[in-house]
């Protein structure tokens, strides 16, 4: 088959497991999403819910033009009624979707997506174990967390679960390409996620529907449990939702502090899903919000630029691929130096027409053919090249440290002129 008909196919085939990905979870999260709504907003005082009717709490609401009026019993309905719904292939073909989609973007193209040479010299395979690993040794952890004393600690419990995915970021980090270190972290969490569908709150509810349907009485204690995991589910929701759409903003995972800046998103987003779950309290931590948002400014500066400080005239000293110091050139480089570079380095991948086998368009749009076009995207060239230096990806056109210092000095040349 032709190369570029495969990776027409291939961009196509993307495309839709993300488009699937992207559709299933958003099923799942907004199941989650409303059924804790619904349990944070019952009405627990009121009649329905008196002790001796097993209900506890009950609903109204309006939507669509319609009144709806929900009840929910302390353990189960006397009786199995006829029509019972149930909420789990959401969250299985949501992990589905995101695990081949995983396999096909990184794990088939490990060598250009899961290493980089700054970070550790190590083979695909070993990045793709590493990654596999990761999902795997998450899951058997926070569910022994969950099994142990522990599960009666609320905050205790949460904060060790936290304590393991910052340090699986920072491990992660230390061992694979930042993308992939921020996208195993993802992938981890919805590993734990599903597997708490699959394995906790769907087993708790088949029991007790089982119990029903055999006119016994049904453990409440698995119900409480799954619920628990259903929490922390909901807690997952908002750094899985970053980690999703981080690859597109190498900002974050280009940094090199790339862990701690994902730890505090992290930190932020679990704190805006714990105020919109607890702001119908009479009394709850209104200072939670704004110490979130101010979270997220805090990432937003951590992941500045800098530019050089390159004075008129002046001779820097940079460093170059061999190690060794060389003195680069005293003039501001020009467009003319910086052509051949991004020809050489860039255009293989950022053309209209790119020689790079697995590509049939520029990446995000950004083609560099010419002049103009680079003058237009020079500041996406300095942060990319230059400041997280995530580009050429995986350094496969080899770019070299002085070359990456001809095209800092040629922006800060720009930025000081303009």
């Amino acid at each position: 088959m032709d190369g570029a008909l495969t990776a027409h196919l291939h961009d196509w085939l993307n495309l839709l497991l993300r488009w699937a990905h992207f559709i299933t979870g958003v099923a799942w999260i907004g199941a989650s999403f409303y059924f804790n709504w619904l349990e944070n907003h019952l009405e627990r005082q009121s009649r329905a819910a008196s002790s001796d009717s097993g209900i506890a709490g009950d609903l109204w609401a309006v939507h669509g033009g319609g009144f709806y009026y929900l009840q929910k019993y302390e353990v189960a309905p006397p009786k199995l009624p006829t029509t019972l719904h149930w909420f789990k292939y959401e969250a299985y073909f949501t992990f589905i979707t995101g695990f081949v989609l995983l396999c096909s973007l990184y794990y088939f193209n490990a060598s250009a997506y899961m290493i980089d040479p700054r970070v550790a010299e190590i083979a695909p395979g070993q990045a793709v174990l590493i990654g596999l690993a990761s999902l795997v040794l998450s899951w058997f952890f926070y569910d022994a967390l969950c099994r142990s004393a522990l599960s009666d600690k609320g905050l205790l419990l949460g904060l060790v679960i936290f304590v393991w995915f910052a340090f699986l970021a920072y491990a992660l980090s230390s061992l694979l390409s930042g993308r992939a270190a921020y996208i195993h972290v993802g992938a981890a969490i919805g590993t734990i996620m599903v597997a708490n569908v699959a394995h906790v709150i769907i087993p708790a509810q088949r029991d007790m529907v089982d119990a029903l349907s055999s006119g016994q009485a049904p453990d409440g204690a698995r119900g409480k449990n799954a619920l628990l995991r259903s929490r922390h589910n909901n807690y997952f929701t908002l750094p899985v939702l970053f980690i999703m759409i981080s690859n597109h903003y190498p900002t974050t995972y280009g940094n090199s502090l790339n862990w701690l800046v994902l730890v505090v998103i992290a930190i932020a987003g679990v704190g805006v899903r714990h105020f919109f779950n607890v702001r119908h309290l009479e009394k709850y931590q209104r200072w939670v919000l704004p110490v979130s948002l101010a979270l997220l400014l805090l990432a937003v500066y951590m992941t500045r630029p800098s530019l050089p400080t390159v004075p008129a005239g002046a001779e820097p000293v940079t460093e170059s691929a061999a190690g060794q110091e060389v003195e680069a050139e005293a003039a501001t480089p020009t467009m003319a130096d910086v052509v051949p570079i991004i020809e050489q380095r860039c255009t293989g991948c950022h053309s209209s027409a790119p020689t790079q086998p697995g590509f049939v368009a520029p990446p995000l749009g950004v083609a560099l053919d010419t002049q103009e076009e680079i003058e237009l995207h020079g500041p996406r060239i300095f942060a990319t090249v230059v400041t997280t230096r995530t580009m050429p990806l995986a350094n496969l056109t080899q770019m070299t440290a002085q070359e990456r210092d001809t095209i800092a000095r040629w922006y800060a040349g720009k930025v000081r002129n303009q």
